[in-house]
Parts: structure tokens; sequence; C-alpha cells
């Protein structure tokens, strides 16, 4: 008797890396169920689409996917950030079977089952310990918490994603260490406000291994840290308690690089945009953390043309990263958002003037990357490889995330592999890249 083939999903991940966690846990419970996955839409069984709904620009990406899922195939899933207001996708495309928010799982897994039941075959083991993942073998996302308390009034992400829930110490490190064993070098810790972490629990101690651990920003850190692969802190917001776990960098305990989402650096900005955390002091502070931690990299993001933003604020803001000489930055022209408040602000910037300001302020950005690369001229770097190419490799520093900072291309006697970490000579540095050689093994 010939066995059933095993249904096949399509699926496309959209948005952040909090969301590709998201997709990483769906696709896991569908492996374990015996469903496989395909890489065309055209002749899978279903297509689920993981949306993102925090800019019109992106929700226009959005209902674009899910507009090619439905032509290719006609039996689509709609989950994420935009499905949590369902009436923009159900006015396009009425057709489509189901639409859920963010972190609803057993939704889309319901929808599934109603589309396509799942074959039965307790025999089979599909899934590895440690999940199916998105990313390279290499390097894992690793969620701390979901959701966030603070009240940008740019942002909707608690309307989406609902207020601060952090797992529990014990939780993350299990999956971190399993994510270790199966190969993982490096571990992105990501959240929407990383250093408030189990804020919400009271900071609760749980059992791990001989001992027990707080739900607290340093703590955990220092656990991750204890596990042998490369520890990169995301989306840190500068509360005074930060300053702790710069000690760890300077440790080696975890990698000296913090991305820390200013936003802006006017005083009066921030006060429109409703920024967390005092930043009048914070130059002071980032020249403290660099005293004790000289190899520190920061990464952060800026928002150009705030509704409000005088030419004199924005003044302050190049000013202001000429002395923080951030090493990193993504710059984003405000786009509005629906159900954020800054919606109702006065004076809006016209666009021609984000556009200029934009502009003004990624080549400034530009010279003090460049000037921060120079001085890397001569040195040893660690390098993590990405990719082989036939006479220079791709890697990272540790001063570098995957997908949003920059890379150091290196040559070597030997063949490199992916994943491997290796001791590089820096020779050159343009505006935002290393060039080297491979010094060690």
């Amino acid at each position: 008797m010939q066995q059933a083939a095993a249904p096949k999903i399509s699926f496309v991940s959209l948005g952040c890396p909090k969301a590709l966690v998201d997709s990483e846990r769906i696709i896991t419970r569908l492996r374990a169920e015996g469903y496989e996955l395909a890489r065309k839409h055209d002749g899978a069984d279903l297509v689920i689409v993981n949306t993102c709904g925090f800019l019109d620009s992106a929700k226009q990406e959005s209902l674009a996917a899910i507009g090619e899922a439905m032509a290719a195939n006609g039996k689509v899933i709609v989950t994420g950030c935009m499905g949590a207001e369902p009436e923009q996708i159900e006015a396009a495309y009425p057709g489509v079977l189901s639409i859920t928010g963010p972190q609803q799982y057993e939704s889309v897994l319901d929808a599934v089952h109603r589309a396509r039941p799942a074959l039965h075959n307790p025999h089979l083991d599909l899934v590895p310990p440690q999940g199916v993942r998105l990313t390279p073998r290499h390097y894992a996302y690793l969620k701390i918490s979901e959701g966030c308390n603070n009240r940008c009034s740019f942002c909707i992400i608690p309307k989406l994603r609902g207020d601060l829930a952090s797992r529990p110490a014990a939780d993350v490190l299990r999956e971190a260490e399993k994510l270790v064993a199966a190969g993982v070098k490096e571990l992105l810790v990501i959240s929407q406000d990383t250093s408030a972490y189990g804020v919400d629990l009271k900071y609760a101690e749980s059992p791990w291994k001989d001992r027990s651990v707080r739900a607290k920003f340093l703590d955990l850190a220092n656990e991750l840290g204890e596990l042998g692969a490369w520890v990169r802190l995301h989306y840190v917001y500068p509360y005074p308690h930060v300053d702790e776990v710069i000690g760890l960098m300077a440790d080696g305990k975890v990698l000296p690089y913090l991305d820390i989402p200013f936003q802006h650096a006017s005083p009066d900005v921030l006060k429109l945009m409703k920024r967390p955390a005092a930043q009048d002091k914070t130059l002071d502070r980032i020249k403290r953390w660099r005293e004790i931690c000289p190899d520190l990299s920061l990464r952060s993001t800026f928002i150009v043309g705030f509704p409000g933003e005088t030419e004199r604020d924005f003044e302050f803001l190049l000013d202001w990263l000429d002395e923080a000489e951030i090493d990193r930055l993504g710059a984003f022209k405000y786009e509005p958002v629906a159900g954020a408040p800054s919606n109702a602000l006065e004076d809006q910037i016209p666009d021609e003037v984000k556009q200029e300001r934009w502009n003004r302020l990624m080549a400034r950005q530009q010279a003090i990357s460049a000037r921060r690369l120079k001085r890397k001229v001569g040195t040893r770097q660690q390098v993590i490889i990405d990719e082989i190419g036939p006479t220079v490799a791709k890697g990272r520093s540790k001063a570098d995330a995957p997908e949003i900072d920059g890379a150091v291309y290196l040559s070597s006697r030997r063949p490199l592999r992916i994943g491997e970490i290796v001791t590089a000579k820096i020779d050159r540095a343009d505006a935002y890249d290393l060039h080297g050689t491979v010094a060690g093994f």
C-alpha cells in the first residue's frame, strides 16, 4: 500500500528578527507533525505568510506577499503583526483562509489542520532538539521576551504584541544550550526591550543546573556567556543598569557590542517621541563604557523628520553623532503609522526635507564609520565566516551583526568553512567594511 505524501507548506516570513523567531516556532511545530516545507507556492498544499505591520511600507510589502501567494496557490493563511488589525487584509483578499495576530501559534496550527490535516506517523522523529530555524546553522536569534511596556508616540508594537512578557531565565538558557549543542556559534539576544527583561516577573529566580538564576538582564547575559558561543545583545535601552553589562564585555563573557535604538539626540524631539530612559547624560555614559571596554562597538537606529523636528534639533543630532562616534547606524525617514499618537502632532515635516536630512545624516555617519574602521587597520580581529567565495570569504567581526552591519572580506591560504571563527589581520578599511588575511585558526 502506497503511503500518502506528506502535506507541503510554503512559508513567507517578513519583518524583524522577532517575527523570524515566531516563524521558526510555527515551522518547528509543523515539522513535528509531519508537514514538509515547499520552496515554491505553486504545488504546495498551503501558504503561510507571516506579516509585518509596523510601517505603511511594511504593510504594502505584506499585502504584496499575500497577493503573490493567492495568485500562485490560492490557499493562504496570514499571521503576524499586520494580522492584529485584519480589516485591510480582508478588504484586499477576502479569500484568505485565516488571519491571526503575532504569537498566536495555536491559531495558525488550527487553521493549517482545518485546511490540510497532518499525516499521523508516531514512529518518526522529524524535529531536531533545537527546533527548525530559518537562519544559517552557525547563528540563531534568541528571543527572551515578548511585548513592550514603553509607549513611544511613533510605535504601535504594544498594541500589536502586548505588554512585556519575559521568559523565565531557565527556559531561555535551556533553548540556548540546545542551540549551541546543535552547532550555533553566535546567539543574537532579541526582544522589544532587552534591558527591561524580567521586570514583569519581578526578576524571579528559576532553577538552572545546580543553581538558581534571576530573570535579570545582567544575570542572564552572564549565564549565556558561559555556553561557549558569541553572545550579541540587541534592542537594549540605555537604562542605568546596562552599565553593569559592560563589565561582562570587558571580561570577554559577551561580545563588546550594544545595539541601542537611541532614535534621536535632541531632548525636545525625544520628549515628543516619549522615549524611555533619561538620555541627557548619554554621551558621558558612552565615554565611560569605552573606558571600561575600549573595544566596545555601538549600533543604533535614528528617525529623521519626526513631527516637530527643527533644523536646530537635526543639527544637534549631527553634532551628537560626531561626539558619540556610533560605529553602525541605521536611519529611517519618519512614516505615520495608523494608530500611533505621533500622527496627531503638529509640524509634520515635508517629504523633501526628510530626504534631505536623511542624506546629510548618512553622509555624516559614513565619515564617522570610515574613521572608526581605519583605527582597526593593522589589528587582529576574530571573524566568523558567513560565506565562501572562489578567492575571498565574507565574514563578520565581533563588531558586526548579520544582515544589518558591515563585513570583513578575507583571503586565506587554506579553504575556510561557514561558521568557522578565525583570527584575521586587518589590511585595509573602507567606509563600512574591513579587508584582511587569515592569520590564525
